[in-house]
């Protein structure tokens, strides 16, 4: 896949177009690690409510689910799995790729946050 960054970025300011390649291969490390995230954060078990009106059910990483006084159980559920996919493909991201959020708590002998 290819695309023209005329439409967007520095280039759309200048009018000046720059064609970037998409078709390098994703890394079998960060694939393997997305499908072991996706395949060990799965929901298990019946869904239960308790007499307070909490309902919840568990992952299959032993997490238990459920909604809150200002969060329903689905966004519990997908914030869990979103949480998971993060952390195994930052640990598995390539030394040194740029990031977003400062890893350094991440790394061992290392100060936490």
């Amino acid at each position: 896949m290819q695309v023209a960054a005329s439409d967007f970025g520095p280039g759309a300011r200048t009018g000046t177009p720059v064609v970037v390649s998409f078709d390098e291969p994703v890394s079998a490390g960060l694939r393997d690690a997305k499908a072991n995230a996706r395949s060990t954060h799965y929901t298990v078990g019946e869904l239960r409510q308790d007499p307070d009106g909490t309902v919840w059910l568990e992952c299959s990483c032993g997490t238990t689910l459920s909604n809150g006084p200002t969060w329903t159980l689905d966004e519990h559920v997908r914030l869990h799995r979103a949480e998971a996919k993060y952390l195994a493909l930052s640990q598995a991201a390539p030394p040194g790729i740029p990031r977003l959020i400062d890893l350094a708590w991440q790394q061992p002998g290392r100060p936490t946050a």
